[in-house]
């Protein structure tokens, strides 16, 4: 008897044909440029040296790309976030403001300086920290505040940096998933004080393993240079990955602008009501409530907030492309479930992080109410990972066209609780 040929209309989890049999694209890419750049260190021997011309290249492209006076490469993201801590003189008993929905790396950066976390919640509209709500979150043991563009969402810095500045806080921004983005006029991590940029195996500027720390304060790089030089550097990047990301940060404007009008394609493919919301990024005449009277001894000022910002370009960057998951539309199919069935398609769909005040003692941290928001975004954050946006339109239509099977077999799937 032979066997039953798979039936392509169906989800792939139920035995039919997956829209995407091979499965999502790898990363990093085969990128001529850089294997040029990994020939280029075998033969000049820089590849093992402790000491070349690569790193003060980055260093310097960075520089240029950012705008900003001083940028140390390091080890990873996770570790320029500690550094941005340290050399911004945050301790024990100092809090840092951070939202409740973040990557937990930040959250734990915070505790291995002895300093409390205080979490904010996040905005309805794209889950990203909740501007209006950090001036509820300062007392006089606030010491920095931390902010990170997660999911093709953005922060309103110019209201953040405005309270910050009024209450003369440092900020940190974290770009690690966002080099290269435009935020309300200034690329992503000249806003902070203090910026991180992420180089891991899965960013959008690789080299396996690496960070870079951003900053217009000589003090700051200063106390990090201390904290960090023991003989030799603690948190290295080496020759060799600063050889292979120049190329990489040369074409990285291109490249973000191809994941951009895939995401617009996206969007249009999708439609209004197929159960997946896109992160809404407010326009700049939408940002930022009126000036709340602000604590510290700091009297209210009635002048508008860096209006010069708000008429300018926002173009987010798409590390992870962000969705807000409504499960009515599928009959109840819970987001994890709903993920693997969009995996077994051939789409790299996964849950997004765990919110902070979840997956945390509460003895660890205080918040500022109590975080409905960020609540629903550990329940409800879908991201797609970027390969696929380099990618062309027929690859989006196979991402559209995996959605709408799971629309239509979406009763099938919530009995069947796949797996």
């Amino acid at each position: 008897m032979t066997k039953p040929s798979r039936n392509p209309d169906r989800p792939a989890i139920l035995g039919g044909t997956p829209v995407r049999p091979e499965g999502p694209p790898d990363w990093p890419l085969d990128d001529p440029a850089v294997h040029e750049a990994l020939e280029r260190c075998a033969a000049d021997g820089t590849w093992g040296k402790y000491h070349g011309p690569y790193c003060d290249r980055l260093v310097d492209a960075l520089k240029e790309m950012h705008g900003c006076d001083h940028a140390r490469l390091c080890s990873s993201g996770t570790v320029a976030v500690e550094l941005a801590l340290r050399g911004l003189k945050v301790g024990p008993g100092d809090e840092v403001v951070l939202a409740a929905y973040d990557f937990k790396g930040n959250f734990a950066n915070v505790l291995a300086v002895g300093a409390i976390p205080v979490l904010v919640d996040v905005r309805p509209d794209n889950w990203q920290f909740d501007a209006d709500q950090l001036q509820d979150a300062l007392s006089e043991k606030t010491k920095a505040i931390l902010v990170s563009h997660l999911h093709g969402g953005i922060v309103d810095m110019p209201w953040v940096h405005e309270i910050a500045r009024r209450s003369n806080l440092p900020v940190i921004e974290d770009a690690c998933q966002m080099p290269g983005a435009r935020v309300h006029g200034e690329i992503a991590g000249r806003w902070g004080d203090a910026s991180v940029l992420s180089f891991g195996g899965s960013k959008l500027l690789t080299a396996g393993r690496g960070g870079a720390l951003l900053t217009h304060e000589p003090e700051l790089l200063q106390r990090v240079r201390l904290y960090s030089h023991r003989g030799n550097e603690a948190y290295p990047l080496s020759e060799l990955q600063a050889a292979i990301l120049l190329p990489q940060v040369e074409a990285l404007s291109v490249r973000n602008q191809k994941r951009a009008e895939n995401v617009v394609l996206l969007r249009e493919l999708l439609g209004e009501d197929s159960g997946l919301t896109m992160f809404r990024n407010p326009s700049p005449t939408e940002c930022s409530a009126p000036l709340l009277s602000l604590k510290k001894g700091i009297s209210h000022d009635p002048r508008p907030v860096r209006n010069e910002f708000r008429t300018t370009i926002t173009q987010p960057g798409y590390y992870k492309l962000g969705f807000q998951y409504d499960p009515a539309a599928f009959a109840g199919l819970s987001r994890d479930d709903f993920a693997a069935a969009m995996r077994a398609e051939g789409i790299a769909l996964d849950p997004g992080f765990r919110a902070l005040h979840l997956i945390h003692g509460k003895r660890r941290f205080r918040t500022v109410g109590d975080l409905p928001v960020a609540t629903d975004a550990d329940a409800g954050v879908l991201t797609l990972h970027h390969p696929v946006l380099l990618e062309d339109a027929a690859a989006m239509r196979q991402i559209a066209a995996a959605v709408a099977k799971m629309r239509a077999f979406a009763g099938e799937l919530s009995s069947a609780r796949p797996s």
